[in-house]
Parts: structure tokens; C-alpha cells; sequence
């Protein structure tokens, strides 16, 4: 096991889905030589992982509201999905 830091730890989602979105550009419009594709594959197939645990994160943290009698809100619970 490797002690290097991973690089997309402190990747955002939305820069990793941006380069997400280029790599499956240049690999659709097949502008990449063969061992280009599969290193830029490789790496999509790390940015797709990182963006989908972000998503789950952020799933985790909703919150849905609870409301009373009167519908006033009264507390928070985990989102439940």
C-alpha cells in the first residue's frame, strides 16, 4: 500500500465532474492514442468513484425537517433514504 496522499482527497465534486466530463469528451470524439485512452479511462474511473462518495456524503448530511401539530417546525432527522 502506497503512503502517498491521494490526489482527488481534496478534489470539490464539481471539479471533479468537470474533468469527468472532459475525459469522456476527448475519449467519445476518440481524440486520445490508445495508451492515452486507457490512462484518462483509468482516471474517470477514479473521478466517477470520488464524485458518487461525495454524493453519498451530502446525502448523509440532509436533513429533513419535522413539523408539529401546527406545522410549525419543531426539529431536524437524519434524511432517510
Amino acid at each position: 500500500m502506497s503512503d502517498a496522499p491521494d490526489p482527488l482527497a481534496n478534489l470539490s465534486f464539481e471539479a471533479a465532474l468537470a474533468r469527468l466530463e472532459a475525459i469522456v469528451h476527448k475519449l467519445e470524439a476518440g481524440d486520445a492514442s490508445l495508451e492515452e485512452s486507457i490512462a484518462i479511462y483509468t482516471e474517470g474511473q477514479a473521478l466517477k468513484k470520488h464524485c458518487e462518495d461525495k454524493l453519498a456524503g451530502a446525502t448523509a448530511r440532509i436533513e429533513a425537517i419535522q413539523l408539529g401539530a401546527d406545522g410549525a417546525p419543531v426539529a431536524t432527522k437524519p434524511f432517510d433514504a
